[in-house]
């Protein structure tokens, strides 16, 4: 005959103390949330009315002319949604969640008109990461311009033998100490907004002996600087209302002081990498590694609205008597892209944070929101049947923009490549 257990009473108290604990916690309050705040919503909410309103009507047009859409930054920038001020407000948001939700609702409204307008945040991206105080004051304004004069900026960092290998990078700065100046000689790129820009970001390699640690980063301002001209203007798949074209350097010749750091710190970090002390990340990899979540919230503005398009469209075509939607194939289809979405909007939003308060993180959230992209813009041409292919629906112009998000600032590959090394602790080739 077995007796019926008594609890101890060291277990009552410590359940009566775990009850207090929990009824305690709903009157506490709350450290974390994923719910938005009121200037975050309020800004997502304005953004959203200038893509909605002024980005999407144009963005057929802009897509076939391959034009740079200067009236549409121009109203951009009477607004304050393009220029210094406004992305320092994005920028300056603790959590770090305000600039990726403005890229979002951006490219919800159209990716290539949204990167003629986010384009030059890559060069301000640079210079307000390695330049100093000076430096950061009198070259940020001028990648905006004034209303009146409106200026873009463009980080020159590829070349046509160094992509995803941007160790690779041949433009050679030689300082000419008889002239206190920068000797600029190289090609870059696939350059955002090169050649039109007033401000270039070039980055050339200082001591090529040193490999990637032997890189800097110059400003080269186009309205002054001699030697400095546009190349070939890139024909693209997608993003097409947005300027890339190569830029070229014959014996550029820009003032010491015009290397972002200062000519003095990079001296000594060059002194310190031949002694064989670590030096900091190498100029380009530190500003793509500070712009990789934004990038992955651009993608997700595709996505979302390939996404929102498909729904719309199922649920109002027909065939065999009854909407698409209604068949499962669509259905779970559908389902299936907005549980991507939110999976990968939580990855950028992470890394978002993380890079905001100097927490390193490893890259993933451009490759999923990439991946994303792509997957579900290309669920939405088959949703769509014929109608997708075709340009007199967007779901076609938005699978184009897509796909260079499986290979700017790091292919998909590189990205893998980059993970693998994070969690196996190991160099792998």
């Amino acid at each position: 005959m077995s007796a019926t257990p008594v609890a101890s009473s060291d277990t009552t108290e410590a359940a009566e103390a775990a009850v207090e604990a929990i009824a305690g916690a709903a009157n506490q309050d709350v450290t974390f949330s994923l719910q938005l705040n009121q200037d975050q919503k309020d800004i997502r909410d304005w953004v959203h009315g200038f893509a909605a309103d002024v980005m999407r009507p144009a963005a057929h047009e802009w897509d076939e002319k391959e034009k740079t859409p200067w009236p549409i930054i121009q109203e951009a920038a009477k607004i304050g949604l393009y220029g210094f001020e406004g992305l320092a407000q994005f920028f300056a948001d603790p959590t770090g969640l305000t600039l990726p939700i403005v890229n979002e609702e951006l490219f919800w409204g159209d990716a290539g008109i949204g990167m003629s307008i986010m384009g030059t945040a890559l060069a301000v991206a640079a210079i307000f990461g390695q330049g100093s105080g000076e430096q950061i004051g009198e070259w940020i304004p001028r990648c905006f311009g004034t209303p009146e004069d409106l200026k873009v900026a463009a980080f020159c960092a590829s070349e046509p033998n160094a992509g995803s290998d941007v160790s690779n990078v041949r433009t050679r700065a030689k300082f000419d100490e008889a002239t206190n100046e920068w000797i600029i000689n190289g090609q870059k790129a696939w350059a955002t907004n090169g050649g039109i820009s007033d401000v270039h970001v070039v980055i050339a390699t200082v001591d090529p002996e040193l490999g990637s640690k032997g890189h800097a980063a110059f400003v080269v301002p186009m309205s002054e600087a001699k030697g400095i001209s546009e190349g070939t203007k890139v024909s693209k798949h997608g993003l097409r209302a947005s300027h890339t074209a190569d830029v070229f350097l014959d014996d550029c010749r820009v003032p010491a002081g015009h290397v972002l750091g200062g000519k003095e710190k990079l001296d000594e970090r060059l002194a310190r990498v031949r002694e064989g002390k670590k030096g900091k990340s190498q100029a380009a990899m530190q500003t793509f590694e500070s712009s990789r979540p934004t990038v992955g919230s651009q993608a997700l503005g595709i996505a979302r609205a390939a996404y929102e398009y498909s729904l719309e469209y199922a649920k109002e075509r027909e065939q065999f008597g009854r909407k698409i939607i209604e068949n499962q194939a669509i259905a779970f289809t559908l389902a299936r892209m907005k549980m991507e979405i939110d999976a990968a909007r939580l990855l950028v939003w992470r890394a978002s944070w993380m890079g905001r308060n100097q927490v390193r993180f490893e890259n993933a959230e451009k490759l999923k929101s990439g991946e994303v992209a792509v997957w579900v813009t290309e669920r939405a041409i088959q949703i769509l049947g014929g109608n997708g292919y075709t340009r007199e629906f967007p779901v076609e112009r938005w699978h184009r923009d897509a796909k260079i998000y499986d290979i700017f600032e790091g292919t998909a590959e590189i990205q893998q490549l980059v993970i693998a090394r994070a969690i196996s602790g190991m160099h792998i080739k």
